[in-house]
């Protein structure tokens, strides 16, 4: 009969034979702090030579910012920003679409025009379109229309066609990367239902290449809105003209200037919000967890400051 044996202390080790917490000691990073001294003695000094200009009027951009020719002007800019768009999105899918197709005339045609309008700078092709009466004085479209160019090339359609035009250039590039970015195999399999090429671009490729598509078209919107400033040369009474009219007459030009960039920067702010949902929502078919929205955001942190106060 063997003895029972008893292993419960005598196979634990002594209190003074375990192993000891380890305390890590994060380094520490001098030049970081020197880097951000540095930076913010750098902002302070900006901000105080602006705010203590003597040759400033700062109360004028107070009083200038909700003018109504300002107003005025910053919806024309909205305005020429968005049918810009409009245009440049639709002619750049019918250009993408031109560049892939297997017909060599459709494609060159495509491939010229991108060539041409990435090539020249905008505010030459807004001349271009301002001018434009020197070159064709009368419009004749037979029984359809018929008008001096002068009156056809008003300031505001001179802005579109500029804006407009120049944008389906690099769109049509946008647009080609997206749907190259489709496999082929969902093209080759929506052919083998009986689908049609027009009715697979539609229905197939188009909805999954508008996650590729979306996000630099959010860029290229934001884009146009800056550059529709440019349109001051074709005396297109947008928010930069608005400004600078005031300016001129009242004697406050970096004031009114600084009633410009304000409003560049909210309507620019309010549309990068609307990308970052549009982004979002389009992302849904890709990523198993979507990011969290600002407002999911900003609840987390109130709710995890409310339970550490209960704690307390």
């Amino acid at each position: 009969m063997t003895d029972k044996i008893d292993k419960g202390p005598a196979d634990t080790p002594p209190a003074s034979l375990a192993p000891e917490a380890i305390k890590a000691v994060p380094v520490r990073h001098y030049g970081r702090y020197v880097s951000a001294v540095v930076v913010l003695a750098l902002v302070a000094l900006l901000v105080n030579a602006f705010a203590t200009a003597k040759k400033i009027q700062w109360h004028a951009v107070g009083d200038k910012l909700f003018d109504s020719t300002v107003l005025t002007g910053a919806g024309h800019t909205l305005l020429i920003t968005v049918l810009a768009m409009i245009l440049g999105v639709v002619l750049g899918v019918v250009l993408a679409v031109m560049r892939l197709s297997r017909n060599p005339v459709t494609s060159w045609v495509a491939w010229a025009y991108i060539w041409f309008f990435r090539g020249t700078p905008v505010y030459v092709q807004l001349l271009l379109w301002f001018n434009l009466a020197l070159i064709f004085p009368l419009l004749n479209l037979g029984p359809i229309y018929k008008d001096q160019m002068t009156d056809v090339m008003t300031p505001f359609m001179c802005a579109l066609l500029g804006l407009g035009l120049n944008e389906a250039a690099y769109m049509a590039e946008i647009c080609r990367a997206g749907l190259l970015a489709v496999d082929e195999g969902q093209t080759e399999a929506a052919h083998a239902l009986g689908m049609s090429h027009a009715k697979t671009l539609r229905r197939i490729v188009i909805p999954q290449a508008m996650r590729v598509i979306v996000p630099p078209t959010g860029n290229e919107f934001i884009n146009m809105l800056k550059t529709s400033s440019l349109v001051y040369a074709v005396t297109y009474n947008e928010l930069l003209r608005a400004t600078s009219t005031i300016g001129s007459t009242s004697y406050a030009v970096m004031e009114m200037l600084f009633v410009a960039s304000i409003w560049y920067l909210v309507m620019t702010s309010v549309f990068s919000v609307f990308q970052y949902y549009l982004e979002r929502r389009f992302a849904r078919g890709s990523s198993r967890s979507l990011p969290p929205t600002p407002w999911q955001r900003i609840r987390v942190n109130m709710m995890a400051f409310s339970r550490e106060r209960g704690s307390v």
